[in-house]
């Protein structure tokens, strides 16, 4: 008896777009992270790339539960002594809603080379619009 390997040549890229109105960070990051990865198809093989495209839209309008807008903090370091910049994530949604959501899906892939591939399939949009229509995008609901 054989075992079966899928080959990331073989693997079936799908577009799906993911509505993130109210939807809870973590929760949403979960299941995007998944589909990124092709652990939602029968033919997953960790070493390969076998994940689809997603396009998330309505960044701007997640859910954050508790009191994470205020309390909750996003760090990043300029590279100089003492550049430690934080900014609580009601400071990040202003500025740049997007982030919020793809840091959450990158801090939940495997952190190698294949992680850098996967990221590049996430697309955030702030808004309801994206330009990806003409790849012909499933409208899913993940939760």
């Amino acid at each position: 008896m054989k075992s079966f390997a899928a080959k990331t040549e073989e693997a079936e890229r799908s577009w799906i777009v993911v509505d993130a109105t109210d939807q809870p960070t973590g929760r949403l990051a979960v299941r995007i992270a998944e589909v990124l990865r092709g652990k939602d198809k029968p033919t997953f093989t960790p070493n390969a790339d076998m994940g689809g495209f997603v396009v998330v839209v309505n960044a701007e309008k997640i859910k954050l539960s508790g009191g994470k807008d205020e309390k909750k903090i996003y760090k990043h370091y300029t590279g100089y002594s003492g550049g430690l910049r934080q900014y609580p994530a009601k400071t990040v949604r202003e500025k740049d809603p997007t982030r919020i959501i793809s840091q959450a899906v990158r801090g939940m892939l495997p952190k190698n080379r294949l992680s850098r591939v996967l990221m590049k399939r996430l697309k955030v949009y702030a808004g309801a619009e994206h330009p990806h229509e003409a790849q012909k995008p499933q409208q899913v609901v993940l939760l």
